[in-house]
């Protein structure tokens, strides 16, 4: 046991032998292990420990000696990492968004300099969601925009996707009819994390895009009912996506649980919320499945909260970012031809190019 400030630490052995931040045990460089976990004795204890005001030292049975700065062990043990969040962000409504005024960061200004795209990616950050104005209306110009993020991540609808409502995929993304807020690609076992909508032309009425933070009702769920939270985030159902249309031939299953959280600290960090794929309930016991639809129900009414709802229309030159293990979307009925663009990014390398940045993600 060891405490540091107003935090009561409690460290193993094994723990503190495998962590040692010394030249033979760890590169610097690299910053990568060089100690052999497997070569600690398992009932390992120091010879002899000392502590000052600053720094823990041990003295292992082979003389090693371990020297820990005691801000690194609280920023790193257990009950350290219980306090904090890994990913900093601001729960939204509409009202709340809106009185934010989160602005949109110009298309040259995300391009041409960092201090813009650090703008864009805080914002992205935040709140889940995040515009660029002024940018071409072309597919091309859509997909130099989310290479300055990331990764573009191909999948079965191919790297860039450009689609109209010709029922082109067996998706009902390709009509004009409406779309209830959902998270994309929860069939696949890893969903895709960030995805890019633009819109190059709309000759008609309707089709407003809708956005809602799935993270933010999912706290409201935590609130009033943390046992329904807690099934939610335990409870595995797997969703299903069986395309026959064209030459398109695909059947894709991700299975996870609605609600994913760090166990650590309760954190939320994705939400699979898709009710046009969930497949047949299979992986729910009998005695439990009552019990999971309740709390479907209670996530389902809040996510459907007017109140909850953002709705943008998405004109050419405005491209929008969304965070879809987060943010759910979903789009009214709409008339006339209408034609979008947009891209899936790898989630790690938007994290990737936040941090080099310097921004917590």
């Amino acid at each position: 046991e060891l405490r540091y400030g107003d935090t009561l630490m409690r460290f193993d052995f094994v723990w503190l032998r495998d962590h040692c931040r010394s030249a033979s045990c760890y590169n610097t460089k690299t910053n990568q292990r060089s100690l052999d976990t497997a070569s600690v004795g398992l009932d390992i204890k120091p010879q002899a420990v000392r502590v000052d005001e600053t720094t823990l030292f041990l003295t292992w049975p082979d003389g090693h000696v371990t020297r820990y700065g005691l801000e690194w062990l609280v920023k790193n043990s257990y009950e350290g990492q219980k306090q904090q969040v890994m990913h900093p962000r601001i729960l939204w409504n509409a009202q709340i968004y809106h009185q934010a005024q989160v602005p949109s960061v110009d298309c040259q200004s995300f391009l041409k300099t960092d201090e813009g795209l650090k703008e864009f990616l805080q914002n992205f950050l935040l709140y889940g969601i995040a515009f660029v104005e002024n940018v071409a209306p072309t597919k091309e110009d859509t997909e130099i925009l989310a290479k300055r993020v990331s990764l573009i991540r191909e999948t079965i609808y191919g790297r860039m996707w450009y689609f109209t409502s010709d029922f082109s995929r067996g998706d009902t993304a390709y009509t004009k009819l409406a779309l209830d807020r959902h998270t994309d690609t929860t069939y696949f076992q890893e969903p895709c994390g960030i995805q890019v909508f633009h819109c190059l032309k709309h000759e008609g009425t309707g089709g407003r895009t809708l956005l809602v933070d799935g993270f933010y009702a999912a706290e409201q769920v935590l609130r009033q009912a943390p046992e329904q939270f807690e099934l939610l985030s335990k409870v595995p159902l797997k969703h299903e996506y069986v395309e026959n249309v064209g030459g398109c031939h695909n059947h894709m299953i991700g299975v996870g649980p609605v609600l994913n959280v760090y166990p650590w600290n309760n954190e939320l960090y994705l939400i699979r919320y898709n009710n046009y794929d969930r497949a047949v309930i299979n992986t729910v016991p009998y005695d439990v499945v009552h019990r999971w639809y309740a709390a479907h129900r209670t996530l389902t009414t809040e996510l459907r909260r007017p109140e909850n709802e953002l709705w943008v229309k998405l004109k050419p030159g405005k491209a929008l970012f969304v965070d879809n293990w987060r943010v759910l979307h979903g789009r009214e009925a709409f008339t006339g031809y209408r034609q979008l663009c947009g891209c899936y990014l790898t989630r790690d390398d938007v994290l990737n190019t936040a941090r080099l940045l310097g921004l917590q993600a």
